[in-house]
């Protein structure tokens, strides 16, 4: 059954891709629940996971299995399939509901402004030699930008009520 009104849900960037183009679509349904949560209740929500910052067309489907990327169909039921968040979808879907939307900005800039660095230099400031570079591996894994790393990858968005004016780590 067709979906009323479809093309004008869809973003610019999925409206003008090219004949054959790939864009997943999710049905904004969870966003909207959560937003009228939010609303009701004067809650925050801070959502942290990998995706991309606007919407785009492409193919984010991706399968994990042994620690290991899979391909999504190759044995259904025994490995863990997920999807790049598409954090603008997500924005309009909540705001609509009445919270603020503060991001999404890269996962290495918002722990920066919470004070990661300092915590771990806190925690490796009486630490074994061998703990110490533990903690600066994470470190790096957390707020890198590499391509193995977090930082860049991953991105931070929060909501929360307008009178409670923009959440720890959002602003300068």
């Amino acid at each position: 059954m067709p979906i009323p009104h479809f093309e004008r849900l869809l973003p610019p960037a999925a409206r003008q891709a090219p004949e054959q183009s790939i864009f997943e679509w999710r049905a904004d349904t969870e966003a909207m629940d959560i937003g009228r949560r939010l609303a009701h209740d004067d809650g925050a929500a801070l959502v942290i996971d990998y995706g991309h910052a606007e919407s785009a067309v492409g193919d984010t489907l991706q399968a994990v299995g042994h620690h290991a990327y899979a391909d999504p169909l190759a044995a259904p039921g025994t490995i863990d399939l997920t999807a790049h968040v598409d954090f603008q979808a997500l924005a309009r879907a909540v705001v609509a509901m009445g919270p603020n939307a503060h991001g999404p900005i890269q996962q290495s800039l918002f722990l920066q402004r919470l004070g990661i660095e300092t915590r771990a230099n806190t925690l490796k400031s009486g630490a074994s030699r061998m703990v110490a570079a533990e903690i600066d591996a994470a470190l790096e894994r957390l707020i890198g930008t590499g391509s193995a790393d977090m930082g860049a990858l991953f991105k931070a968005m929060a909501f929360a009520p307008r009178k409670l004016g923009t959440p720890p780590g959002f602003g300068p």
